[in-house]
């Protein structure tokens, strides 16, 4: 959150105002210099914790940073503590406890909010040290860290899973092949802390796009004629501010583009061009995924199988032993290269859970290389192993 999007809000703004000393860490809202009283009677300064101000609070719980607060009395407040254990939120934050305090009706807002838990802290510590106060109007520097979202992500703040966000944090993504697939993951992926995301098309925007992307478009933007990539990075640019367009089909003149990615995700139909863009991938030791969708009708329903293959710096070969087709549908033609937005989705799903697991956002006991889903029968066979 950069400090323009801070001073927006009124909460801190309040806060500050009135001398609290406030502090921003990614989604983490610090309230510091809290007065608090430890079990030998002795002041002491705390930080609460709560995630970054939306609109209003969206729970009444926060951490804070310090030992067991008591009262006057010495007496731990268990009325206070919810639970008592270090947890690491993220940006450096490790808090050690949790407070609950939930009011009928609940904070309006997160000015109240904070300044409720600095009131029940810093009363027990006043009986004993009078001048005790968090209003030290203290100031903290604030620093100009570009998020690369527009807004903060509370929803990870509230599940305290910002330290597993972080794991995606900088990585310069790559997306070949914007169209069912690729865009689904462009959804998920555009919704996480990476740094960049290339996409990488040729094709034009059209009417049946539409019925297999995520979103909903109009038939005016339809009319446009605007490039995949265009009308898609536009479209998630609303949220992640470093979408790059490029407008072209990858070949043997342009594979340069490629170079200081990360990782990469290959959603195209043509196979025959997919060893070009492998052999390229492997010499920059890049991981990529590959992702496959073969659906038939038969008679009147359909079945099929989703496919996603992982090839990275240490396992490669797997991927030239017949799971993947390096020859092109020679006719552009839905009857034979049909597609749904359910099973687009669910190919991107796996691709980007997997793309998870290796980069240890997601827990992998099993370290499959290569998977497929069989609709028919509901069942993921593992394949090669790393």
């Amino acid at each position: 959150m950069s400090p323009e999007q801070i001073n927006h809000s009124k909460d801190v703004k309040d806060l500050r105002n009135d001398n609290y000393v406030v502090e921003i860490k990614g989604s983490l809202l610090l309230i510091h210099d809290v007065p608090y009283l430890n079990s030998k009677k002795q002041l002491l300064n705390g930080t609460l914790v709560s995630n970054v101000p939306s609109s209003i609070p969206n729970d009444h719980v926060v951490s804070f940073i310090g030992e067991e607060p008591c009262d006057y009395n010495g007496v731990a407040m268990k009325n206070l503590i919810n639970s008592s254990m270090d947890r690491d939120l993220g940006y450096g934050v490790i808090v050690n406890h949790m407070f609950s305090h939930k009011p009928t009706p609940l904070y309006p807002n997160y000015y109240e909010k904070m300044v409720t838990y600095i009131k029940i802290l810093s009363n027990q510590a006043q009986k004993l040290y009078p001048k005790a106060t968090a209003r030290t109007g203290r100031i903290i520097e604030l620093k100009s860290e570009e998020s690369v979202l527009h807004y903060s992500n509370t929803n990870s703040s509230k599940a305290e899973i910002e330290v597993i966000n972080q794991k995606l944090s900088g990585l310069k993504i790559g997306i070949i092949g914007l169209g069912g697939t690729g865009s689904y993951i462009l959804d998920k992926v555009a919704k996480t802390l990476v740094s960049e995301i290339h996409l990488f098309d040729g094709d034009i925007f059209k009417q049946n796009n539409a019925f297999r992307a995520p979103s909903a478009t109009t038939k005016e933007i339809i009319d446009l004629g605007q490039y995949k990539v265009d009308y898609l990075a536009e479209l998630y640019g609303k949220m992640h501010k470093f979408i790059t367009p490029h407008s072209k089909f990858l070949n043997e003149t342009n594979l340069g583009l490629l170079n200081g990615l990360d990782f990469v995700f290959i959603t195209i139909d043509k196979g025959s061009i997919k060893p070009m863009i492998f052999k390229k991938l492997e010499e920059l030791d890049i991981p990529f995924i590959d992702c496959g969708l073969g659906i038939e009708r038969e008679e009147n329903q359909l079945m099929g199988i989703v496919r996603t293959s992982l090839s990275t710096p240490e396992y490669r070969q797997h991927m030239y032993q017949g799971i993947i087709s390096f020859v092109d549908n020679d006719e552009d033609d839905y009857s034979t290269n049909i597609q749904i937005a359910d099973l687009n989705d669910l190919n991107a799903l796996f691709a980007v859970m997997k793309w998870k697991k290796y980069y240890g956002f997601l827990n992998d006991q099993r370290l499959e290389l290569h998977s497929t889903y069989s609709v028919n029968v509901n069942t993921v066979f593992n394949g090669d192993a790393a």
